[in-house]
This record gives C-alpha cells, structure tokens and sequence, in this order.
C-alpha cells in the first residue's frame, strides 16, 4: 500500500510520523532530500554495512564490532562516530562502557528489506551481485 506524499503514517516504533510538507511535484523538501543522500552515502560503505549487519543482533561495544566488521578499532570508531552523526546508531553508556545499537526500527527494517533484496536478486533473477557487480552510475 502506498501512501499520500505528506500523510501521517505509522512509525516502527509506534509514533506517527509526518514528513516534510512536498513540493510541488510531491518531492519531500531539500533538506529532507540531502539528508536522505547522506544516510545513503553512508550506507554505500561495506565497512559501515558491515558494523550495521553486526548490531541487527543487538548491541555491540567498539571492540567486539571491529572484531565482527574487520575494521580496526580506530576505523570501527570512526565510522560509529559518522553512522551516529545521521542518527543511524545511538550510544547506550553503561558506567565506563559504552555500547553501540541501531538507532530506531526504521534502521533495523530498512537492512532487514536490504538483505531481502538481495536475496531476491539471487533467487527470482539468478543473479549473483558478487559475481556480476553493477556498472558504476554515469555523473553529468
């Protein structure tokens, strides 16, 4: 079921949520459309997919992420640091220990519906994305 561009819809979390007022042709604002790019400029790095794929099974301290990621810990904090800046993961404190989790549902069902693509691509179309990785997109 689609909805109205500007209509309030349910939250993962149970809250309801209205986007930005759409313009004229029914695109969210500007700001929205940036900050969108940015999540998904973010989500283009195996290193950042790969902490995110980590931390579906729960919360992770810095150490045990690098460990999962392959990523060395300053790289894992880095990146943690870049993912928390767009709101993607949150930090739970704990005294002197810090642990790091998927910020809402919405993170949590955008790479559930990411693996499902996958796993889509391989079964219905019988393609192998390791094996035949898409062209680069052309930029004007």
């Amino acid at each position: 079921m689609r909805s109205e561009p500007g209509a309030t819809r349910p939250d993962p979390d149970g809250a309801a949520v209205t986007p930005s007022a759409p313009d004229a042709h029914g695109l969210p604002s500007d700001a929205a459309v940036a900050d969108l790019a940015d999540v998904f400029g973010l989500l283009g790095d195996p290193g950042r997919m790969r902490i995110l794929l980590a931390l579906l099974g729960g919360p992770l301290r810095v150490g045990e992420l690098s460990e999962r990621s392959g990523l060395s810990p300053s790289a894992t904090s880095h990146a943690l640091r870049l993912l928390r800046s767009h709101r993607v993961v949150e930090v739970r404190r704990e005294g002197r220990t810090a642990s790091y989790a998927l910020a809402d549902a919405h993170v949590r069902d955008f790479l559930e519906l990411g693996l499902a693509h996958v796993g889509h691509t391989v079964l219905v179309h019988h393609v192998d994305p390791a094996a035949e990785p898409c062209d680069p997109p052309e930029h004007p």
